[in-house]
């Protein structure tokens, strides 16, 4: 049986990984600024602008539905995006899913509410809703393979994860701004206006991220593959689930529960500090925003520490301490005292580094080469359809039900079960070459 391995390209030079760290860290955080933005808007403001005629939570659950379509879309983004960056290279792809995203989330900003509208309002927030998942479906996978690609077998963990680290850089910025704004202004001024803001300063953002990346050459593995066009997929995606389906199983189950406690924490808390705990938007934006910046330097540890002892212990520990304080969480919010409520979400953020920032090299490693792209890209942005997508959605309907948030935590804690069991039973891949992942695959 022939198998067909990558060439091994000589490493970069030292100068040519900070460039392209950094061209995949500000295009991240970029991207999910804008992705996040439009979370903690749906739960502190298009509920009330855009659902205007519903209950506080029923208002919530119509905001999260439309936040929830996005993840509908990012399967399909990644499986195009995936495709052409399997066959034309990672950074087209990227310059494209920036674009995207930064025009459908300044274009939000200049949408009429319900109220001058009507029901176009929503439709309209829907569809620019699409075309945000759409753009980030296809962003993960190349800015996480432009890093993972480039960088050595010894320290891919720390590559990959530095993109992982735009994630709660990008929530910590879109926090921040409208943690500001909500403070400089009224709430009658806030709900007016000010929270278009941050959605239009989308356009200054994209063209710095467009800047950086411009200058970005393709990845090494990618360039020695294409020189052989023979070894370029034609329907990469069709590989990818008929030789790798272990692997898409696998990186299915490391992001359920990561996925699901991490809109839990940053979306729906929102909603529950506010409409339960009964405490200000600003305690709700400022303890997301301390998390946030936690979450920012520890995940660089994590990602550090997976290169050390190995993706599986690192991942395990932070699904397995996430599962177990999802029932202290919602005890400290309830609680009413804002040093809790930011203890709560800082610890809370803080398991959720240990899992997302190996998660990019581990599930890269999934995958040789010619389908690396579309197989990580599937594996990680189908389970956002059923995990961070209705994760809010079902977390209100909970709460409506029972009246309690103890289910929310059995629900949360459920799913970190499945990625600790995925991350015990996967093969540990800490430190292969390229080369020894591409034979392994016939």
């Amino acid at each position: 049986m022939s198998t067909t391995t990558a060439a091994a390209p000589s490493p970069a030079s030292p100068a040519t990984l900070r460039k392209v760290i950094a061209g995949s860290l500000i295009g991240t955080t970029i991207e999910w600024y804008d992705f996040f933005l439009y979370g903690a808007a749906a739960a502190l403001v298009f509920n009330k602008l855009f659902f205007p005629k519903a209950d506080p939570l029923t208002g919530a659950m119509l905001a999260f539905a439309t936040y929830a379509l996005g993840f509908v879309a990012r399967p399909l983004g990644g499986i195009v995006f995936g495709h052409f960056g399997d066959r034309i290279g990672r950074k087209r792809l990227l310059m494209v899913s920036l674009v995207l995203m930064g025009a459908s989330s300044a274009a939000i900003g200049l949408l009429p509410t319900y109220a001058s509208a009507g029901a176009a309002a929503p439709i309209a927030l829907t569809l620019l809703r699409l075309i945000q998942g759409f753009a980030v479906g296809g962003e993960w996978g190349g800015a996480v393979l432009m890093a993972a690609e480039y960088g050595d077998p010894k320290r891919r963990g720390v590559w990959a994860g530095w993109p992982q680290v735009g994630v709660p850089a990008g929530n910590l910025i879109a926090a921040a701004i409208l943690a500001i704004m909500s403070q400089v202004q009224s709430n009658a001024d806030f709900l007016a206006w000010g929270w278009r803001v941050p959605f239009l300063l989308s356009i200054v953002l994209v063209a710095i991220g467009w800047w950086v990346r411009v200058s970005l050459e393709e990845t090494p593995v990618f360039q020695a593959m294409e020189k052989n066009e023979e070894t370029l997929p034609r329907a990469p995606l069709v590989e990818a689930l008929q030789k790798r389906p272990g692997g898409i199983a696998i990186g299915a189950g490391l992001r359920l529960g990561e996925n699901i406690c991490f809109y839990v924490i940053t979306a729906f808390s929102l909603t529950y500090i506010t409409d339960v705990s009964h405490m200000s938007r600003g305690v709700a934006l400022n303890a997301l925003l301390v998390g946030a910046a936690v979450e920012v330097v520890a995940m660089p540890f994590f990602s550090w520490l997976s290169d050390r002892i190995g993706r599986r212990w690192v991942y395990a520990f932070g699904a397995a301490g996430q599962a177990i304080w999802a029932f202290a969480f919602f005890r400290m919010l309830d609680t009413g005292a804002t040093p809790m409520v930011i203890a709560a979400m800082v610890v809370g953020l803080v398991f959720h580094g240990a899992m997302y920032g190996p998660q990019a090299a581990f599930i890269a490693e999934l995958f040789p080469t010619r389908f690396r792209y579309s197989g990580a890209s599937f594996a990680y942005q189908a389970t956002s359809v059923v995990a961070g997508s209705l994760a809010p959605i079902i977390a209100v309907a909970l709460l409506k039900t029972y009246h309690s948030s103890l289910p929310i935590s059995i629900y949360v804690a459920a799913a970190c079960v499945v990625s600790v069991v995925s991350a015990l039973i996967a093969r540990e891949t800490k430190g292969k070459s390229w080369a020894e992942i591409d034979a392994e695959t016939p």
